[in-house]
């Protein structure tokens, strides 16, 4: 499976590959398993019910296995149900003070 960018970057590169992947992560300096991994991710959250097929051929081609598709996958999800969990009861964020 592909390594994640930025890892062991110096904290100033990684400020700012934070600060663009919260903002789109299209506009951020990554590799294209990265690109991949969070187009598939992306398409997934936007799209839950559309065709996937095409995003899972890319994210094989970048050399992602079977298992990391699921786990790429599994973790979108998990993202998606516990913001509905957490809409659905109105629970609200705290602020970072505390």
């Amino acid at each position: 499976m592909p390594a994640t960018t930025g890892a062991g970057g110096s904290s100033e590169e990684n400020e700012r590959l934070i600060a663009a992947l919260a903002t789109d992560h299209a506009a951020a300096e990554l590799d294209e398993a990265d690109r991949a991994m969070l187009d598939y991710a992306a398409r997934l959250t936007l799209d839950p019910g559309g065709e996937h097929g095409s995003a899972v051929d890319r994210l094989k081609a970048h050399g992602f296995d079977d298992r990391a598709i699921h786990d790429i996958c599994a973790v979108t999800a998990y993202y998606a149900f516990v913001n509905r969990i957490a809409d659905g009861l109105g629970v609200e964020l705290e602020d970072e003070g505390g």
